[in-house]
C-alpha cells in the first residue's frame, strides 16, 4: 500500500484528485450503469473541469479499469492483513472469512456495479482487465492454500485434499452465501459467525 506521508505536497493533491473522480465515477456508474455515463457527467460530480479528469484517465475505459483495479488492491490489502496475523491456521481462516465478509458488505455499491457491468462492457476492457482480475484472484487462491497446507502439515487439518483445491471450495462457498445474501437478504440472511460456514469443511457432511 502507498505510504502517503511520504509523497509531496503535490503528489498527495494529485493523488486527491483522482479518488475524488473515482468515487464520482463510482457513485454514477452505480446509479446509471458503465454505458449510461459520460466523462462529462463524471468531471460535473466530481466537480472538476473535463480537461482536468483526462489528465489522470485517457477514457471512460481507462477510468474503469482503474476503479475496478483500485477495489482490488484494497480488497487484498484488508485481506491479507488478516491472514497474515500470527493466529494458528484455524484462526486465520475465520479472518479471512470475516474480512472478506466486511469488504463485500461495505462495498455494495461497486460490487453490484462489477457483476452487473463485468459482461456488459466492451470487448476491450473485458479482454485486459478481466485477465488481470483472474491472475489477481489466482494469487489470492494460493495464501489460502498455503493456509490449509500448513494446517495439514501441523496435523491441524485431516489431509483429505489438494489444498489449493480446498481453498477453491472455501472462497466458492462464501462466494455464493454472500451473492444469496445479496439477491434475497431476508430468505438467506448471512451468517455472522463464519464457523457457519467454516464448519462445512471443519466438520463434514458424512458421519463417522
Amino acid at each position: 500500500m502507498m505510504n502517503e506521508h511520504k509523497l509531496s505536497r503535490r503528489e498527495r493533491e494529485k493523488l486527491r484528485q483522482r479518488r475524488e473522480m473515482l468515487a464520482a465515477a463510482l457513485d454514477l456508474f452505480s446509479q446509471k450503469g458503465y454505458h449510461n455515463v459520460s466523462l462529462c457527467e463524471i468531471a460535473e460530480k466530481a466537480e472538476f473541469a473535463i480537461g482536468t479528469l483526462y489528465k489522470f484517465f485517457q477514457n471512460k475505459e481507462d477510468l474503469y479499469r482503474a476503479l475496478v483495479l483500485e477495489q482490488c488492491d484494497r480488497f487484498e490489502d484488508a485481506i491479507s492483513h488478516a491472514i497474515e496475523q500470527p493466529d494458528d491456521e484455524v484462526e486465520k481462516l475465520r479472518n479471512y472469512v470475516r474480512a472478506k465478509t466486511e469488504r463485500f458488505r461495505s462495498n455494495l455499491p461497486f460490487i453490484r456495479l462489477y457483476l452487473a457491468e463485468s459482461r456488459g462492457a466492451s470487448f476491450n476492457i473485458k479482454a485486459g482487465l478481466n485477465e488481470e482480475v483472474r491472475q489477481r484472484h489466482y494469487n489470492f487462491l494460493e495464501k489460502i492454500a498455503a493456509i490449509f497446507e500448513s494446517g495439514i502439515k501441523n496435523n491441524r487439518f485431516k489431509n483429505i485434499a489438494d489444498p489449493y483445491y480446498l481453498a477453491v471450495a472455501l472462497d466458492s462457498a462464501m462466494d455464493a452465501s454472500l451473492l444469496l445474501w445479496l439477491d434475497a437478504p431476508e430468505r438467506h440472511p448471512y451468517p455472522e459467525d463464519p464457523d457457519t460456514i467454516l464448519d462445512i469443511f471443519f466438520k463434514g457432511l458424512i458421519h463417522p
